[in-house]
Parts: C-alpha cells; sequence; structure tokens
C-alpha cells in the first residue's frame, strides 16, 4: 500500500515548506497536512502564493500536482524576498 504525503511545492524553486517561511529541496523535511483543503486554507491564511498543493506517494511516478491559483481579488501584501 502506497503511503501518501499532502505537502506544499515552491512551483519556481520546486521547494517544499518545511514551515512558514522555510524550504527544503528535500521533500521528506516538507510540513504535512492531513488535507489539500488544510494546505490551501494554511496557504490563504498566510498570504503564500506561488505554490502547488503535492500528493506526494512512496514512489515519485504517482504524485500528483495540484496547481494553485489565488481567489479573485486576492491581493498579496507581503514584500517580494529575493532568492
Amino acid at each position: 500500500m502506497q503511503r501518501m504525503r499532502i505537502v506544499l511545492q515552491e512551483t519556481g524553486t520546486g521547494r517544499y515548506l518545511k514551515e512558514l517561511d522555510a524550504w527544503s529541496a528535500d521533500s521528506s523535511e516538507a510540513k504535512d497536512f492531513v488535507s489539500s483543503t488544510t494546505a490551501f486554507d494554511y496557504c490563504m491564511a498566510h498570504h503564500i502564493t506561488g505554490v502547488q498543493v503535492v500528493l506526494k506517494f512512496d514512489e515519485e511516478k504517482y504524485d500528483i500536482v495540484l496547481p494553485m491559483l489565488p481567489p479573485r481579488g486576492f491581493r498579496d501584501d507581503r514584500p517580494s524576498q529575493a532568492a
């Protein structure tokens, strides 16, 4: 049986969210969410944009990527961070 994790991934860098404002290239370090809805809500609550939800399985070929689009009228008031 395949184990599934629900994580957030930056679309531009491929890094995974570890905690608020902390990212990792290693998906095993990523913050787990109990559902995709919880992941979406987390992004909205913390004004996180430029990410996608990934349903991550033991075998990467089974991973499912769910692109996220901000709702209409959403404004990101956080200052941009240079990488």
